[in-house]
């Protein structure tokens, strides 16, 4: 067997499974007392923002750019799934004081 041919075949095998490997995640941001909590986060595209009402009020996450609006109610969740890169503030629109931001990468 010609190892020169087969050695090239395995390491371009093995590094296709190490892309594999970055998986999406889930970045929880929690919303209490009125507040984003952490304010920023970083994710990348395919990554999910959850954010969690512990409040007794419903809130937002609503991006200054307009690119999303989701509506919490207490003690729910509301999710997104991040589809492209980029610099998003967002804010509540119940509550504008409540800002937050995340940052996408590729």
């Amino acid at each position: 067997m010609r190892t020169d041919i087969v050695r090239p075949i395995v390491l371009g095998l093995s590094l296709g499974f190490a892309t594999a490997a970055f998986a999406a995640e889930t970045i929880a941001i929690t919303m209490d007392k009125v507040a984003f909590a952490p304010t920023a986060v970083s994710a990348r595209v395919g990554d999910t923002i959850e954010w969690r009402n512990a409040d007794i009020v419903a809130h937002t996450a609503t991006a200054r750019d307009k690119s999303f609006d989701v509506n919490v109610l207490p003690n729910k969740t509301g999710k997104l799934v991040l589809k492209k890169a980029g610099k998003f503030d967002y804010y509540c629109r119940y509550h504008p004081t409540m800002t937050g931001t995340i940052t996408v990468t590729e």
